[in-house]
């Protein structure tokens, strides 16, 4: 069986709705085809993970039109916020979720997530820790729960500046992400050289990025930190080489990319150590291509970045460890490798009963 209909997000090609889970999906899709799968996108309109009634209903019907014993790959976005669709749904398609963030009672019940997952032949996450987050959480078989990390392309690497000034921090801008714990952090380091670009969607979270737009402006650092907005290819590619060292400080994060895309420019990374970013960084003969530090604490942050800023020497040696690092990053290929060796698998397995839900 290589013929797969993929469900994800709509509009996960649009540079406003740029994500971490989108370019995956994408990634995915891409290598799927180039390997000679047939592949069919879904794309799932509505506000996820909290559609409305018209979007799961809109999902409904896509589902419905296919055929029985069918591949379905649902982005977990969409998969663990329908409940209602999926999981009556699972018993005649071969379901399998890619989980990109664990809810867990958060945006979506932890009872709802539960039901997809477990209606699924297997999951797929994109991470060592939220696999066992999973399996933790929910009574999964461990068999059926795979990990097919991210992928990344090489990508050149620049000279870094004299003093190690420049800074660069790139995500969606939320609370989630923590770009206000670097601005706290960054307002106790006036007296050193250094200047901060903020990359990513300031639309998502409009009332936190208000916000955040004061506290730089009351802190006195309007002419030192640079809100972008979003950033993709060779313009996000330049903007890793411009910089001395990328900031990812997150209160939560179930991988991480732009940790990855960043050593891939030999770039040394600070991060919060949550969730997946210690697996996204990992570690070299070298020791770490970057720093580790607590979450949600500004006063950490600024540790560390004092030391980058006034140790020569430690820059240094976290540059030549993420250039250790950025040698052995996995590559796209080796992700699609990996999910197609679960579709393959659950492809493989006897056909679903054929029982059909009522529109």
């Amino acid at each position: 069986m290589r013929h797969v209909h993929v469900v994800v997000p709509a509009g996960i090609d649009e540079p406003a709705r740029v994500s971490g889970g989108n370019r995956y999906d994408r990634e995915v899709c891409d290598d799927l085809r180039r390997a000679g799968w047939q592949v069919t996108e879904i794309a799932a309109d509505g506000a996820w993970p909290g559609p409305d009634p018209p979007a799961l209903a809109a999902l409904a019907r896509a589902l419905d039109g296919v055929a029985d014993g069918a591949l379905v790959l649902a982005d977990g976005l969409v998969a663990s916020a329908a409940r209602a669709v999926l999981e009556p749904r699972s018993r005649r398609l071969r379901l399998v979720v890619l989980v990109h963030m664990v809810f867990g009672g958060d945006a979506v019940g932890a009872g709802d997530e539960a039901a997809v997952l477990g209606a699924a032949r297997a999951v797929v996450t994109t991470s060592d820790w939220t696999r066992r987050r999973l399996l933790d959480r929910y009574d999964l078989p461990a068999a059926a729960v795979h990990v097919a990390h991210p992928g990344t392309r090489p990508a050149p690497v620049s000279p870094p500046s004299a003093g190690g000034g420049r800074l660069l921090c790139v995500g969606t801008l939320a609370p989630v992400k923590g770009q206000d714990l670097l601005v706290a952090a960054l307002g106790g380091l006036a007296g050193l050289p250094w200047w901060c670009t903020l990359v990513g969607s300031r639309d998502r979270c409009p009332r936190f990025t208000a916000a955040l737009e004061r506290r730089v402006a009351a802190a006195g650092l309007g002419d030192r930190v640079r809100i972008t907005g979003v950033r993709t290819g060779e313009a996000l590619r330049r903007t890793f080489q411009e910089a001395d060292l990328l900031v990812v400080p997150s209160r939560a994060e179930t991988y991480g990319m732009v940790v990855a895309e960043a050593l891939a420019a030999g770039l040394p990374v600070l991060a919060t150590r949550v969730g997946g970013l210690p697996e996204s960084l990992g570690g070299t003969a070298a020791g770490l291509p970057g720093f580790l530090v607590p979450p949600d604490d500004d006063a950490a942050l600024r540790a560390a970045l004092a030391a980058w800023l006034t140790d020569r020497a430690l820059r240094g040696r976290l540059r030549d460890a993420a250039l250790l690092r950025r040698a052995e990053l996995p590559g796209w290929p080796a992700t699609g490798t990996r999910i197609r060796k679960v579709l393959s698998a659950v492809g493989a397995e006897p056909p679903a009963p054929a029982i059909r839900v009522d529109r």
